[in-house]
């Protein structure tokens, strides 16, 4: 079926050279793009799919693609960024990785000594009035998500939540959540900056040291353990590879914006393992 729709000749006319391919419908829509340091190589795995499970995905784009793009490029990093571009302007159905950057979360930090608010979203620029201090943005929603709850969390053993109506006025954004705290120590805040900033797990250790004085913390041990272990693993997960990036990137600051983000780790002489980050 490969050569039957692109040609019998077309990968021994190919070079062993990083390349981006697209595949195409009949209308010449583009179905999906992908990047290869060897296209020859590559595309010949196309060819060659079996019925195996894992060849599921080949099989498909082979027997819905009308056409194939080739577009060689001078090194695989020149390959990469390409590919990122194209997935984020065309958005092909059957791309996943990168094509919804908008869905990127960040969470923030900021208010008063007296107010202590914490911020998660995708939309930062929406909450430009309370000026918070912005980490992320974050591939996964989910673990970023369930890190936040953990905080907000933790938090509320060693402080005060705000009722709602006591936060400052704030437009209500779909998905996004704002939080407040009162008697929150400013060494409490101080190690919160540290630890989204991604420098190092042991910016919670005032936290648990805190927590330890808490009767109610003590009594629910388990719950509180198991919300900091979410927190050390969005760190290793996501934090510091974030923080790994931006410095690889020459990049000042804790927060790159949605769609510049797959670029900065895409652009990184630190190659970070994207599979482990999608999970």
């Amino acid at each position: 079926m490969f050569d039957r729709k692109f040609g019998d000749r077309l990968i021994e006319g190919l070079s062993a050279t990083p390349a981006v391919y697209l595949f195409k419908d009949g209308q010449g829509a583009v179905l999906y793009v992908g990047k290869a340091g060897n296209i020859r190589r590559r595309l010949q795995q196309y060819r060659n799919a079996t019925r195996r499970k894992v060849h599921r995905k080949m099989r498909a784009l082979v027997r819905e693609a009308s056409t194939l793009e080739v577009i060689h490029r001078d090194s695989e990093r020149e390959a990469l960024l390409l590919e990122n571009a194209l997935i984020r302007k065309l958005r092909p159905p059957h791309n996943e990785d990168g094509t919804y950057d908008f869905l990127y979360p960040a969470i923030g930090i900021g208010g008063t000594e007296k107010q202590v608010l914490l911020c998660f979203t995708t939309h930062v620029d929406a909450w430009s009035d309370l000026d918070l201090r912005w980490y992320g943005v974050f591939k996964s929603r989910r673990r970023s998500q369930a890190a936040f709850n953990a905080l907000v969390y933790l938090l509320g053993l060693i402080g005060h939540i705000e009722r709602t109506v006591h936060l400052p006025p704030h437009e209500r954004i779909r998905g996004s959540r704002l939080t407040g705290f009162r008697r929150l120590t400013p060494e409490i805040v101080t190690s919160l900056d540290v630890f989204l900033s991604g420098a190092g797990q042991d910016a919670l250790v005032p936290l648990t040291r805190l927590l330890l004085e808490k009767p109610l913390a003590r009594r629910d041990a388990g719950e509180v353990q198991r919300n900091i272990r979410m927190l050390s693993h969005f760190h290793e997960r996501d934090l510091a590879p974030l923080r790994t990036a931006l410095r690889s990137g020459d990049r000042t600051g804790t927060y790159v914006p949605q769609d510049e983000r797959d670029v900065l780790f895409l652009s990184t002489d630190e190659r970070y393992d994207e599979s482990k980050e999608s999970n």
